[in-house]
C-alpha cells in the first residue's frame, strides 16, 4: 500500500485538496479530526493531557478547546508537549486504519508532518500552497480570528519554501478548478506508480 503524506500551512486549502482526491476514490485520514477524537476516547492521552494542562483541560468529558488553544497559543514548549503526547497514538492509529483499505494509494491529511519529522514515513509527499495573503484571510473567516492569532500559528509551521525541497509534489491551491486539474494529474502519476510496482 502506497502512503503519501498531504500537507500544507494553516489556510493552504488541505482540506480541499483531500475532498478532490476523496472524490477520485482515494480513502483519506485526516490526522486533527483523528486526534480530536482520540482525545477524548482515549484514557492515556486524557490523563496525560490533564497531568499536563489540569483538570480545565476537559468539561463533562469533552475536550475544552478554547482553554487549550489559550494554552499553546505562544507558548511553543507546551504545544511540543501536547503533540508528543497525542501524535504518536495518531500514527499508531492510522497504521491500523491503513491496513483495512483495499485502493492503490492511501492520503493521511496532516499540518506537521515536516515539523515533527513524520513526512520520512511516506512513500510520496504532496504540499498545498497559496500565497500567504490569501491564506491568512481564509483563516481570519474560516475561524472566525484575528490577523495576529494565524501568524502566530504560521510562525509554528515551516515556510513553503522548505515544504517544496522536501515534496514529491507541489499544488498552488489559489482556484479551484486550476485545484482539480493537479489532483487528478497527482492522481494519474501515483496509479501509474502502483501499477509499476
Amino acid at each position: 500500500m502506497i502512503t503519501v503524506g498531504l500537507t500544507g500551512g494553516i489556510g493552504s486549502g488541505k482540506t480541499t485538496v483531500a475532498k478532490a482526491f476523496e472524490a477520485l476514490g482515494i480513502p483519506i485520514y485526516i490526522a486533527d479530526e483523528q486526534a480530536k477524537a482520540l482525545m477524548v476516547k482515549s484514557k492515556v492521552i486524557k490523563r496525560k493531557l490533564i497531568a499536563l494542562f489540569g483538570e480545565e483541560a476537559y468539561i463533562n468529558n469533552q475536550l475544552n478547546k478554547p482553554f487549550l488553544s489559550k494554552a499553546i497559543f505562544n507558548n511553543k514548549s507546551l504545544l511540543e508537549q501536547m503533540n508528543a503526547i497525542v501524535h504518536p497514538r495518531v500514527g499508531r492509529h492510522f497504521e491500523k486504519w491503513v491496513a483495512k483499505q483495499s485502493a492503490p494509494y492511501v492520503i493521511k491529511e496532516a499540518a506537521i508532518l515536516f515539523e515533527n519529522g513524520s513526512y520520512k514515513h511516506y512513500d510520496y509527499i504532496i504540499t498545498v500552497t497559496a500565497s500567504k495573503s490569501v491564506r491568512i484571510e481564509r483563516v481570519m473567516q474560516r475561524d472566525n480570528t484575528t490577523k495576529e492569532k494565524v501568524l502566530s500559528i504560521m510562525k509554528n509551521q515551516w515556510e513553503d519554501v522548505e515544504k517544496i525541497k522536501h515534496s514529491h509534489f507541489v499544488i498552488e491551491n489559489n482556484n479551484l478548478e486550476t485545484t482539480k486539474k493537479q489532483v487528478l494529474s497527482i492522481h494519474k502519476a501515483l496509479i501509474s506508480t502502483k501499477k509499476e510496482v
